[in-house]
């Protein structure tokens, strides 16, 4: 990614190819022993020569993918005293090491097949025209690979949880106890609808954030961005939705793998199935692209700053839902009689409850918010819900009218049942906020706008929609939407 977004012409042919045929394989050095999350701070040098021919990077990497067998490295390194660090193509020769040596593969509590190994660099010289992109830009290159990376991690767990609930659905039917399949039992259908409805979501989700993002790449393409600009420009604009995807989806398939283990029993817990490796592997997920506390704060970091410089009106529908609390309810009867009406009526009262307390929080801390992170966890909280859970809807929404709403009754009561779930996410991390940061009337009339925000006209019947999704699942005996 970084070679064919950054990487100048005479770059480009000379390395995508043998990148592209498997010739070659890259790695990509950015973490350090003391610059995790915190990528800018590496210590890693790079010396221009007295000739001015080439630089000498000097260093230490960790956790390196591939590290093991690669023939190309990206190299992160800071030039002098520069603020931002610079990115570097570094070839890696064993029969000329060039300065360069790795550490024993790392013993990881997961993803075991995939090499892990540390790098160091000891005036391993580099010829100045392989350096990637321009002086100081590596940060920048470092942050956009990652909001693909993270989108790309979205999908990946996706694939996981399918995996993982087709082998737990079929877990459950061959598994017979009290001369009955475990499937049948109301436990477990609990868990097999569980499971497949943060799948549906999640895929819901990703395809909708990646068409946004497809077609934000069009539209800079049809205004003349060379195709690379616009992909770089697309992804950025839709940083937010990466990090709420990769937090999401991460999470999803760490509690998915979870309960396979223990749809699976005593049988779960054994290395000879395969849930105890992917609970194993699910594990990481949460970890690299930026640990999900930094996705948390990032995205509502990154929204907050939008707001700040005029992009994004915040403070004015804030402003709209406080007026509103104080103002006198309506008292006419809705009409639900379409799919989806409450459930949309729903997410949209959501949304307000994200702008009262994101909103306050903004007023009263200013620039001074980023300190206060429990705050922003807990607002990413709710933010992430209310994409996940609206769209979810709109995935099935649009099944339904494309094949009726008969044919789709599994996808329309797992867009409901997550939906009930992200409802009481919402009340409980936005009272968590109200109560920390607001107080005397102010605190009591947002948790009564809080109360107004997250009830339900008509409360769904949660079994039912358990058990219609699971049904589903052991009729067909896999993951099936």
């Amino acid at each position: 990614m970084p070679i064919t977004l950054y990487g100048t012409e005479e770059q480009k042919k000379k390395y995508v190819p043998k990148l592209a045929t498997g010739e070659w394989f890259g790695a990509y050095c950015l973490t350090e022993p003391g610059a995790g999350s915190d990528a800018n701070s590496g210590k890693t040098k790079a010396v221009l020569s007295d000739d001015g021919k080439h630089y000498s990077i000097s260093g230490q990497k960790m956790w390196i993918s591939n590290a093991g067998f690669a023939d190309l490295f990206i190299v992160f390194a800071r030039i002098e005293d520069d603020k931002n660090i610079t990115g570097f193509i570094v070839e890696y020769d064993k029969e000329n090491p060039n300065g360069m040596s790795f550490g024993d593969e790392e013993k990881k509590l997961g993803i075991h097949s995939s090499s892990t190994r540390q790098v160091f660099f000891n005036e391993t010289k580099v010829p100045v025209e392989n350096m990637l992109s321009e002086r100081g830009n590596g940060f920048k290159i470092a942050m956009n690979a990652l909001n693909v990376g993270r989108i790309k991690l979205a999908a990946a767990c996706l694939d996981a949880q399918r995996r993982v609930t087709n082998s737990a659905v079929k877990y459950a039917n061959d598994r017979v106890q009290f001369d009955t399949p475990i499937a049948k039992f109301g436990a477990i259908k609990y868990k097999l609808a569980e499971m497949a409805t943060s799948a549906y979501v999640g895929e819901a989700a990703s395809y909708r954030a990646a068409k946004d993002i497809e077609d934000r790449i069009q539209i800079r393409q049809d205004n003349g961005s060379s195709h690379a600009e616009a992909e770089l420009k697309g992804v950025e604009e839709y940083a937010i939705e990466c990090s709420i995807l990769k937090v999401a989806c991460s999470e999803d398939i760490q509690n998915c793998s979870d309960e396979g283990i223990q749809v699976f029993g005593g049988m779960g817990f054994s290395a000879d199935t395969p849930m105890e490796s992917a609970w194993r592997d699910a594990r990481i997920s949460r970890i690299y692209e930026g640990t999900n506390e930094i996705n948390r704060m990032l995205a509502v970091g990154m929204l907050v700053k939008k707001a700040m410089k005029g992009h994004v009106d915040l403070l004015g529908p804030a402003q709209a839902v406080a007026d509103e609390l104080t103002g006198i309810p309506s008292m006419d009867k809705p009409d639900y009689s379409e799919l989806f009406a409450e459930e949309k009526e729903m997410v949209a009262k959501l949304k307000k409850v994200f702008l009262m307390t994101a909103g306050s929080a903004v007023q009263k801390f200013g620039p001074d918010l980023e300190e206060h992170q429990q705050l922003l966890l807990a607002s990413a909280d709710i933010l992430i819900e209310i994409y996940m859970a609206e769209s979810g809807i709109l995935r099935a929404e649009k099944n339904a009218k494309r094949f009726g709403e008969d044919n789709q009754k599994e996808q329309i009561a797992m867009a409901k049942l997550y939906l009930y779930h992200a409802v009481d996410k919402v009340n409980q991390k936005a009272k968590e906020g109200i109560v920390s940061f607001a107080t005397g009337d102010e605190q009591r009339m947002m948790l009564m706008g809080l109360k107004r925000f997250t009830k339900y006209q008509n409360q769904p019947n949660v079994v039912e929609l358990r058990n219609t999704i699971a049904e589903k699942l052991t009729s067909e005996n896999k993951y099936c939407f």
